[in-house]
């Protein structure tokens, strides 16, 4: 994409860390922009295990490969990505001055750094693009939603784009009253292809059939996954129960954990009490995931509204497995096509979430295939590529709003 005087775009991004739904995203992008990634934080294998892996944690695919990039000085007393003056980078201004930029885009305004982006782009006149994924089923004391209700009107006004993720953030900035024309759709999304490809391997070269043996699974047993933090607005303690509650009625179902986290003691303890036939499978890193979802059946994600999103569903869709999920998770709306790609149930009703996953097992030896072929078509509608494009539409009419002023001043 090319300036108005023929020039590649120039886009400056502002990111808290390296994390790996992004840098595919980045890879993308910097094939058709100019684009300069400014890192907030370093977060190391320890700051991982501290942000509820439990483990430390080193991501085994390239996260700063194929995109320029520069770590900014974080000057904060308490360096991370969890708190709001975690991250704290004055020089971000004298950065984006420097680099004759077209465009700013920040992913969301959680850190202070991305306020202190954002106000220098106000100062320079430089367009600001947001990216975020708040939503509304997120719990807050009414008194707060009351409180921030017209700050975040006037705030979110002054942003010249927003690149929303999905139905749930589309709503969420509608309610603060953006308008319409600065509202673009960048959805949620992982390497697609990545997963599809390493789960067909794993299914082909038996390692899926592997797994699964490994952990008692019969062939005809139907495996639930939960794959994340375990941590509580992720609820796994639900997902146990419910899996004993299969096992109580004899229904031929198991449950694999993948993952680690504070909550995996109190978990243990709580399957051997319930009885049920759920197995732990520790942190798995990109590389070896797939082959988790090439041995599961249907996903279960029965977190709470602190979970936004829930990219697990995009990793799991990708991979032609069906998800089950909270209907208070920020992809729900999205991702899950009743009945097609799986189901919703009320978040917190381990009777529901019981209930929806039993039907699966009703459905599931005549249906298998048509629920997976559904999840791989859905996964498609929210991709890498579409993501790109939504952005390229987004600079496009922020950058030609701003050379458009820039040619008027010109002929005072």
């Amino acid at each position: 994409m090319a300036s108005m005087w023929g020039e590649p775009l120039k886009l400056a991004v502002l990111a808290s860390h390296p994390i790996q739904y992004q840098a595919p995203w980045f890879r993308a992008l910097a094939e058709v922009v100019d684009l300069e990634v400014f890192y907030c934080h370093r977060q190391d294998a320890a700051g991982q295990a501290a942000a509820g892996f439990g483990v430390p944690v080193e991501w085994d695919i390239p996260l700063l490969d194929g995109y320029s990039y520069r770590w900014l000085e974080n000057v904060s007393r308490r360096p991370g990505v969890d708190a709001f003056s975690g991250c704290d980078t004055p020089g971000i201004g004298a950065a984006l001055q420097a680099g004759g930029f077209d465009a700013c885009l920040v992913n969301g305004w959680y850190l202070k750094s991305c306020l202190q982006a954002i106000r220098a782009c106000r100062q320079q006149g430089i367009p600001v693009l947001v990216r975020g994924d708040s939503q509304l089923k997120t719990f807050r004391p009414w008194t707060t939603r009351i409180a921030k209700y017209w700050p975040y009107r006037w705030f979110l006004s002054k942003i010249d784009a927003h690149l929303y993720v999905g139905r749930a953030n589309y709503a969420y900035l509608r309610h603060y009253g953006v308008k319409e024309r600065r509202l673009f759709f960048v959805p949620h999304c992982v390497e697609n292809e990545r997963f599809a490809e390493r789960a067909d391997r794993a299914r082909g070269d038996g390692s899926a059939a592997l797994l699964r043996a490994k952990h008692g699974a019969a062939t005809d047993d139907v495996v639930f996954l939960f794959t994340g933090k375990l941590i509580e607005k992720k609820r796994p303690a639900d997902f146990v129960d419910a899996v004993a509650l299969l096992g109580a009625r004899g229904i031929p179902a198991r449950g694999f954990i993948v993952g680690s986290g504070p909550l995996e003691g109190a978990l243990r303890r709580q399957t051997a009490e319930r009885g049920a036939p759920v197995h732990f499978l520790g942190f798995q890193n990109q590389s070896t995931i797939p082959v988790c979802y090439a041995a599961a059946d249907c996903l279960v994600l029965p977190s709470d509204g602190g979970e936004t999103w829930g990219l697990v569903v995009n990793e799991a869709m990708a991979c032609g497995v069906p998800a089950i999920v909270s209907d208070a998770v920020g992809c729900a709306d999205d991702m899950i096509l009743e009945g097609e790609t799986g189901f919703t149930f009320p978040c917190g009703d381990v009777g529901a979430l019981a209930g929806r996953m039993q039907t699966y097992v009703t459905n599931a030896a005549r249906s298998r295939g048509r629920f997976a072929h559904a999840a791989s078509q859905r996964s498609a509608h929210y991709a890498i590529g579409l993501a790109v494009a939504g952005t390229l539409q987004a600079l496009q009419c922020v950058v030609g709003s701003r050379f458009a002023r820039l040619g008027e001043k010109a002929h005072l």
